[in-house]
Parts: structure tokens; sequence; C-alpha cells
């Protein structure tokens, strides 16, 4: 799957001003990913949101970790700007700021080696590279750092799919979401250790096709395969593509599923010096 970057960017800024308040799901995931910090020991000093978007992450992160410092990264400048986690003007007086935010690619973070002591990502790791991101990720953390993420799995949106299989015209349509496993399996390939994977489906209802997938194009989540079918989709195959989708309409609502993927790893404590000498820990007996 070969995604188009420009058309992402462009489409999470498109949606910068309504994204707040139309992204109900991703901010449902993101309570039910809170939730794991509860068996979680772990007080970092610097935190990333990683795919921050309009930062609705920030004041959990906060209350969870009053003392550390929060960075925002997202490749949509017009997310950020909408971020009331953004960084105060230079003119404002009080306590010292504890925010930033970075316009950037999570393949290529802009921050030091060894310089957060946790990363947080909700339903960003599908609009990525994930061995580039995971690679990124494992740099900047301190040893003994966190990872802690959400993403999709593959059946997510699988009866729009099905419904879009109807046209049999060779193109890409809805993105494939990698297996809990896959990621998984990534994790450790990067060099993270004690990965732990869950997964769970919601179901969301929609009143007709294009509620949702005008859901979807306002939260963002337009199609950027590069192997997508361009211009217009007209209005004989839109046809087809409905009446497909109203064969599983149920109790007056049409479904979609959405497989959530649940994780978390931790960056291993270094095992050799810079030199190549082995580290001993001596513990107390």
């Amino acid at each position: 799957m070969t995604l188009e970057k420009e058309r992402i960017r462009r489409g999470f800024n498109r949606c910068a001003l309504e994204y707040a308040n139309t992204a109900v799901l991703a901010r449902e995931i993101g309570k039910r990913l809170f939730d794991h910090f509860e068996f979680l020991k772990i007080q970092p000093a610097r935190i990333l949101d990683l795919g921050a978007g309009t930062g609705f992450a920030g004041n959990d992160l906060h209350r969870l970790f009053p003392k550390a410092t929060l960075i925002s990264l997202d490749v949509a400048h017009a997310l950020l700007r909408a971020n009331p986690w953004r960084p105060r003007p230079w003119w404002h007086f009080g306590s010292p700021d504890m925010r930033a935010s970075i316009c950037a690619e999570a393949e290529q973070i802009p921050l030091q080696s060894g310089s957060m002591g946790l990363v947080w990502s909700n339903l960003m790791l599908p609009w990525c590279s994930l061995d580039l991101v995971l690679n990124e990720v494992r740099r900047v953390l301190e040893p003994e750092g966190l990872f802690i993420f959400s993403s999709l799995g593959p059946d997510s949106l699988k009866e729009l799919r099905s419904a879009f299989a109807q046209l049999a015209d060779g193109h890409a349509h809805v993105h494939d979401f990698l297996d809990m496993h896959d990621i998984g399996d990534a994790l450790v390939h990067a060099g993270f250790s004690d990965p732990v994977m869950d997964r769970e489906d919601l179901k969301v209802t929609y009143p007709d096709l294009s509620a949702l997938v005008q859901d979807l194009r306002r939260a963002g989540g337009s199609n950027a395969l590069k192997q997508r079918q361009r211009g217009l989709m007209g209005r004989h195959r839109w046809n087809i593509l409905t009446a497909s989708y109203e064969r599983l309409r149920q109790d007056g609502v049409l479904p979609a599923t959405f497989e959530v993927v649940y994780g978390h790893a931790w960056k291993p404590a270094p095992r050799k010096t810079s030199d190549g000498r082995p580290i001993i820990e001596v513990r107390p007996a």
C-alpha cells in the first residue's frame, strides 16, 4: 500500500476547522487508550503526542503527567493551529511554558535521540510507513521509555470495502490496515521490548452511505492511495455502490465496522556502552 503524503496533508488541513467536533471516533478510541495507563507505571519528563491533530489528548496527558513537557507533532499545520495545547505567545506571563508544537513527518521526527520518556499516538500509524515510524519512535525515546498507540486493523470499513468490490474496476478504494500481529512483529523487529497488543471492534451506524463518506472526509479520511481512481465516480457507479451497501441495512441504519488495535512497548535499556563494553546491572541483595 503506497500513500500520497501531500494528499494526506491537504486532507487534514482542509478539515482542521471542524475536526475537533467531527472526529468523534478518534476521541472515543483515545479515551479507551488512556485506560491502558492504569496498568503502566511511568512518570515521563517529556511526552511526544505523535499525530496530535487538534490536540484533544493534551488535557488528559497533562492530567496524568502534570509535570511533563508536552510536544505536539503533526503533519498538518492547520490542525496544529487549532490545537489548544500549542505554545503560549512570548508575552504570556505566569508559569514556564511546558508545551511545544512541531509540524513535521512522523517518519522524520526532528527531536534529539533519547529525549522523550513517552510517545503517545492515537490513530496515526495507518497514514505512515510503519517501519520508518517505529524506528524514529525508538530513536527519540529514552532508555526504558514507553510507546503507546492505537491503530486500525484489517476489518475496518469491511462493509465499504465489500461494496466497492462490486464495481470490479480494479482500483483501490479503501486503505489496507495492518493486522495486530503484524504490528507486534514490527515492534520487535524495530528493537522494542515486551510489546502488548489488544483489539476490539467498534460499530458505528449511519442513516445512509453519503453520511458515512462525509464523516470520513470531515475526519481527514480521504482516499490517499496512489492506486486510487482519479476523477469523479459518476452517478451510475455511485448507484451501484449505494445499492450494494444498502443490503446491510438493519433497524433503519447502515453499519460501519472499525477494528481498533491498541498496543504499547518499551525501549530497552542498552546492554553495551558506546565503545562496546557490556553493561552489568548490579542490584542490592
